[in-house]
């Protein structure tokens, strides 16, 4: 099969008359723009209903590569129970094939063309939206995390280290995170269940750029409700 290209930023459809559209979250760099053997989903947004979200999953063939368009006005919450239902759906299928990945595509700015994001093996747990100070609390004094909040701030959390907490910019994150964290390190993601996909794609976007010899991104993803 030849490899699938988009170009599209937004996605119409049509259903029981009603137009929907899904549109893409725009990235600046995606290291991956092409798969072959692919089958999709879609998670829609209503600007007419409040949290509002519809999956539509009918396509989907469970021994391909998945692709999940997520329109980038939804929030994490919003999205998060329905990844999680897709993740174990695709676990449990009768039919399998250990090959397949799982990826969010988005709209790559730079090249003008379909962005793809794996997240087959990242775990989404969803928790208490604890205060900073209680989280280092109830964490091991080694413990290093990020926590990414909905209105843009982010912070840099290392208990060991003075300053142990260091707040940061998305523009500023790759660098702040080598200065802050030894090489080696395993680094746990934090993010605040109001942010919106937009961002979240947009975050981990930067991240692909870290080097996997020097700092290592934990595969289970917390979203704090």
């Amino acid at each position: 099969m030849r490899p699938l290209v988009f170009v599209f930023s937004t996605f119409l459809f049509m259903s029981c008359g009603k137009q929907k559209s899904v549109s893409l979250s725009e990235v600046h760099h995606s290291k991956l723009s092409e798969i072959s053997d692919v089958s999709a989903a879609y998670l829609f947004y209503d600007i007419s209903q409040k949290d509002s979200v519809e999956l539509n999953r009918k396509s989907l063939i469970s021994t391909t590569n998945w692709l999940i368009n997520v329109d980038k006005r939804l929030t994490l919450k919003q999205v998060v129970p329905h990844l999680q239902f897709l993740q174990k759906k695709k676990k449990n299928a009768s039919h399998k094939n250990k090959n397949s990945r799982n990826y969010f595509t988005c709209n790559n700015t730079s090249k003008k063309s379909l962005g793809l994001i794996d997240f087959t093996d990242v775990v989404f747990t969803v928790t208490n939206n604890e205060p900073i100070k209680v989280l280092l609390e109830q964490q091991p004094v080694n413990t290093k995390f990020i926590f990414f909040s909905d209105t843009g701030d982010i912070f840099i959390i290392t208990p060991d280290v003075s300053p142990f907490i260091k707040q940061t910019t998305k523009e500023r994150l790759i660098k702040d995170m080598k200065a802050s964290f030894p090489s080696g390190s395993s680094i746990s993601l934090r993010f605040s269940s109001r942010l919106s996909f937009q961002d979240y794609i947009s975050i981990k976007s930067t991240l692909e750029n870290i080097s996997r010899e020097n700092l290592k991104i934990d595969l289970e993803e917390f979203i704090q409700d």
